[in-house]
C-alpha cells in the first residue's frame, strides 16, 4: 500500500512540473476550471490519488503523518481508514485545529500542487512584514506584468491607496493585479538602496517570499510569483498551507480582511470600489455559507483546480481547512463545509 501511495505522489509531482507556465489564474466564486485538458489532467490524478487513498491502512498513514511532522510543531494524527466523503473529487484535504494543535483529518496533506491565489496569503504576510497598513503606495508601471486573463480587483497605474485597502482588493478579489503593485512595493521598501526595475522587484520580492516560507516550516513548497499564476517552478502542499495559514491568521490586519465579506473602499487618490469576497463560506445568500466561518483565501487555476484555504471558529477554538484540486468551483465550499461540520461535531 506504500508503494500505491509514493506512485501516486510521484505521478502528481510529474504533472504538475509538466504544466505550462502560462496557464491563468481564474480565481471566482463562480467559475470552474475551463481547460478541458486541465479537466483530463485532473481525472488521471484522480484516478492514480484515490484508489491509494481508499486502500491505505492505519499504519501506512501513521507513517506518512510522522513523515509530515518532522521539523514541525504541528501534531500529525493517524487519518481515518477512509475518506469521510469520496465525492465531490479532490486532491488533498486537511482540517486541522489550531489550539488542540492537531490534525483532525489528512488525506493526502503531501501530495505537491499548484497553489493558485491562496499564494497571496504568502505575499500579504511579507508586504506587512516591511511596510505599515497605512502607508499608501502609488500604483505603477508593474500593471504591465500581470498577466492576461487574470482575476483583478481593477486598480490602475496612478491610483493611490493604503496598503491595507491594496490588500483588501488582493484578498476579497482576488486581484492578481494588486499582488504585483504588493511585491514591487515591498521589494523596493526592503532594498532602499538600490534602483530596482519591476522584473527585477518581482524577483526580488519572491525570493522574499521563499525566505519567509522557509521560516514559517513550508519546507515542501516554492513561489515563483507574487499571484498564484501557474509556474513549473512554483508548487505547496496541503500541509505548507496549513502552516501559512495559520502564519496569516496570527497577523491581526489579514485576520481582519479574509473574513470581511464585501468592503467598499475609496482611494487616497478619490477613486471609490466595492470588493466583494470570493469566498462563499462568507455570502449570506450562499447555500454554503457558515456562519462559522472567518474567511482565508479561494484559489482556482488550471493546474491547481479549485482550491480553498478555510478557516472557522467554534466554542473559542479555531479550525484550519484546506481542499485541493476540486474540479469545479462549487465543490471546495461543499466538501470543505461537510469535513468541518462532520469532524467538529463528532464526540
Amino acid at each position: 500500500m506504500k508503494l500505491k501511495r509514493i506512485i501516486a505522489s510521484l505521478v502528481c509531482v510529474l504533472m504538475l512540473t509538466s504544466c505550462s507556465a502560462k496557464s491563468s489564474t481564474k480565481d471566482t466564486s463562480s467559475q470552474a476550471v475551463s481547460d478541458q485538458s486541465s479537466a483530463h489532467e485532473s481525472s488521471l490524478m484522480s484516478e492514480s490519488t484515490s484508489s491509494a487513498s481508499e486502500e491505505s491502512t492505519p499504519s501506512a498513514l501513521e507513517e506518512s503523518s510522522k513523515t509530515l511532522s518532522e521539523g514541525s510543531e504541528i501534531i500529525w494524527t493517524s487519518t481515518p481508514e477512509e475518506k469521510i466523503y469520496k465525492s465531490p473529487h479532490y486532491l488533498s484535504a486537511v482540517l486541522y485545529c489550531k489550539d488542540d494543535n492537531l490534525v483532525l483529518y489528512n488525506d493526502g496533506a503531501d501530495i505537491k500542487t499548484a497553489p493558485a491565489s491562496i499564494t497571496k496569503l504568502l505575499t500579504a504576510s511579507v508586504m506587512l512584514r516591511y511596510m505599515d497598513p497605512d502607508d499608501v503606495v502609488t500604483v505603477g508601471t508593474e500593471q504591465y506584468l500581470v498577466n492576461e486573463g487574470s482575476s483583478v480587483c481593477y486598480i490602475s497605474i496612478g491610483n493611490r491607496l493604503k496598503v491595507r485597502d491594496l490588500l483588501t482588493g488582493m484578498l476579497l478579489n482576488s486581484g492578481n493585479d494588486a499582488a504585483y503593485t504588493a511585491a514591487v512595493c515591498t521589494a523596493r521598501v526592503a532594498n532602499p538602496g538600490k534602483e530596482l526595475g519591476d522584473r527585477e522587484a518581482v524577483e526580488v520580492f519572491c525570493t522574499m517570499m521563499n525566505e519567509l516560507a522557509a521560516e514559517i516550516g513550508m519546507n515542501n513548497s516554492h513561489f515563483a510569483n507574487p499571484d498564484g499564476w501557474d509556474d513549473n517552478d512554483q508548487y505547496v502542499t496541503a500541509a505548507d498551507l496549513v502552516k501559512l495559514s495559520i502564519f496569516a491568521l496570527d497577523n491581526p490586519v489579514i485576520r481582519e480582511i479574509v473574513r470581511t465579506y464585501q468592503k467598499y473602499v475609496v482611494f487616497e487618490s478619490g477613486e471609490s470600489i466595492t470588493w466583494t469576497n470570493t469566498n462563499a463560506l462568507l455570502d449570506p445568500d450562499s447555500r454554503y455559507y457558515c456562519e462559522e466561518a472567518i474567511g482565508m483565501k479561494t484559489g482556482t487555476t488550471d493546474s491547481a483546480g479549485c482550491c480553498l484555504a478555510a478557516a472557522f471558529e467554534r466554542k473559542g477554538k479555531t479550525y484550519v481547512s484546506i481542499v485541493t484540486g476540486c474540479y469545479e468551483s462549487d465543490d471546495r465550499f461543499e466538501l470543505t463545509k461537510k469535513f468541518y461540520t462532520k469532524i467538529t461535531k463528532l464526540p
